[in-house]
């Protein structure tokens, strides 16, 4: 009988001092200031698509200002290079096809001449469907 009220006496013990841990984290978490959002103004919807999901995800990026930004600051024609990729230009520029290294182990299909397959491959379409 003793050993149960010993018992019992352990566990309110137990569970008052829980209880006053679990009131003060409340208490802190009330004293905490809370973030207050800035409500934007409500923009027209444009129809871009007639699907309504997409229409409402393509209103929201139109809307919404983090695409201007990517990359630190805003895209112009100045960081176009950036954008694309500083090898465009040199695609852009060059007179004859970019080679794969013979080393490479992909360069036996990738420099292979396809032209005739291709020819081979138009042939067989109009052919087949008359043109």
């Amino acid at each position: 009988m003793k050993k149960k009220k010993t018992t019992k006496q352990i566990i309110r013990q137990i569970v008052r001092e829980e209880v006053a841990m679990a009131i003060q984290e409340v208490i802190t978490e009330l004293k905490q200031p809370t973030q207050q959002f800035t409500q934007q103004p409500i923009q027209e919807k444009k129809n871009f698509s007639k699907n309504s999901v997409l229409n409402d995800v393509l209103n929201e990026t139109a809307n919404g200002d983090d695409w201007k930004t990517l990359g630190g600051s805003e895209f112009t024609t100045d960081r176009m290079s950036e954008l694309m990729g500083k090898q465009y230009g040199d695609m852009v520029n060059k007179q004859s096809p970019q080679a794969v290294p013979s080393s490479d182990p992909m360069a036996q299909f990738v420099n292979k001449d396809y032209s005739k397959v291709l020819e081979k491959t138009e042939e067989i379409q109009k052919r087949k469907y008359g043109k």
